[in-house]
């Protein structure tokens, strides 16, 4: 293939080489004089591991060459990638203004083109940043987005110090696009890579690298905090955390990381609070591992709010232990919501089967009849029941059980706080917790008859 790079800084300079030494033509483009010159000597731009015997490799090739031109780097290719810097601000924004420039001048050379052309955002950019591109193309260059060109997000994942190695051996290659043609494209592109491709929505490819960078700061903090705690108490803590990091059932698994309802149950609140407790006690700050119940919170009451803003006064509750499988009630987030509501004057039933059975028979009934005695008239084992009496109905637990609610209550509100349902056609209004609407039928944008004017009671 014929590639151009615009950009020839760490990420480009990686990127156009290792393609180049994948066989392929490669034209960098920098407004760097210097930058530009080096790689016409066949001398990488930085400093990194391989790189510069691959640079004067594919040099030495004809396969690598810069210009000044932004013109000729477009004419000549049939994609170019778009890595330059997006620096921050001084309010922490980022500064677009040479994706822009790149789009200008991309769109500028494309007026004199007839063939069909791929633009590739690697450069880590926010979401929408994608869409910014096609409409300056589309303006500057009187094309049309998805005939004549397409744009497509493609994060880069590369560490410094292991870039080369990184490029060519990646834990997957992610593209971001509505143009079919372009995904195959580069799907060719990267096949050579032994690493599953991925083709998604544009914005989550460009969400995905921020979301990377982020929980892998949260890694560094969390580890360090927990060493403190360790170095405190004399305990080695790199074995602890060699230790932690050979679960791969749990610990370093998806496992948990799934946006939804706060956590809850007999454990994590528990031993939580002991351990924030005991950094406290030894006068270790730990604000990472302080903040995990803060946040916990707060999901909480975003669920409260979702619900109460629906401005319905009958409320199914499906679930009310702390997950699905059990009848354990134990710091059970959805119980708050529950008695939040009961004190502002909702109508309330609940199902739960699990734990109807256990208030009826298990061993303890008497005590958590006694604990959780003003449930007694609200929860049910009959599930029809609690269907038909909500104009609100809210799915609390990922109960097997639960995944047909919608074809039983057409029309209803459904507050979804566990991503029961990954894709829905629902004649009624949806709503997720932590995630954008996935109701697909037209019910969906009816305006909701609200009951209760205002809900605070």
């Amino acid at each position: 293939m014929n590639i151009s790079y615009f950009g020839l800084g760490y990420v480009g300079c990686v990127g156009a080489v290792c393609c180049a030494s994948m066989g392929h033509h490669v034209i960098g483009y920098d407004i760097s004089p210097e930058k530009v010159a080096l790689i016409n000597r066949g001398m990488p731009t930085i400093i990194e591991e391989k790189i510069e015997e691959l640079t004067r490799g594919q040099w030495e090739a004809g396969r690598l060459t810069a210009t000044e031109d932004p013109e000729q780097a477009v004419l000549g290719t049939d994609i170019t990638f778009i890595v330059v810097g997006t620096p921050t601000t001084g309010h922490g924004h980022l500064n677009l203004d040479y994706i822009c420039q790149a789009a200008k001048k991309i769109g500028d050379a494309l007026r004199k083109k007839k063939s069909f052309h791929i633009v590739v955002i690697r450069s880590t950019v926010l979401p929408g940043t994608n869409r910014n591109v096609t409409e300056i193309i589309e303006k500057v260059s009187g094309k049309t987005a998805n005939r004549d060109f397409a744009v497509v997000s493609n994060p880069e994942f590369l560490r410094e110090g292991s870039a080369v190695r990184d490029f060519m051996n990646p834990p997957l290659t992610l593209v971001g696009t509505k143009s079919s043609r372009a995904a195959d494209v580069l799907r060719e592109l990267y096949r050579p890579m032994d690493a599953e491709f991925i083709s998604t929505d544009i914005e989550v490819a460009e969400m995905m690298k921020y979301v990377n960078n982020t929980y892998h700061a949260l890694k560094v903090v969390f580890g360090n905090e927990v060493g403190n705690i360790c170095k405190k108490l004399n305990i080695d803590s790199a074995k602890v955390m060699d230790i932690f990091c050979r679960d791969t059932q749990l610990n370093i698994s998806p496992y948990y990381f799934r946006p939804g309802f706060a956590y809850g149950g007999s454990c994590l609140p528990k031993d939580l609070r002991a351990f924030t407790t005991l950094a406290h006690d030894l006068y270790v700050d730990a604000p990472v591992i302080s903040s995990i119940h803060a946040s916990n919170e707060i999901q909480k009451a975003g669920a409260l709010r979702i619900i109460e803003s629906k401005g319905k006064k009958k409320i199914g509750i499906m679930g009310l232990a702390f997950k699905s499988g059990t009848d354990d009630l134990r710091y059970s987030p959805i119980m708050e919501i529950v008695q939040s509501l009961l004190g502002k004057g909702y109508l309330v039933r609940i199902y739960d089967r699990n734990v109807f059975r256990a208030w009826k028979t298990g061993v303890g009934a008497e005590l958590l009849k006694k604990k959780y005695g003003y449930l007694l008239d609200l929860i049910t084992d009959d599930r029809e029941e609690v269907l038909a009496f909500g104009d609100v109905i809210v799915i609390a637990n990922r109960e097997e059980e639960f995944r047909d609610i919608p074809e039983h209550c057409p029309g209803r509100i459904l507050v979804d706080l566990v991503r029961q349902y990954d894709r829905l056609d629902y004649e009624g209004n949806y709503e997720g917790l932590s995630w954008g609407n996935i109701n697909v039928n037209r019910k969906q944008n009816e305006k909701i008859q609200r009951d209760i004017e205002k809900t605070d009671f």
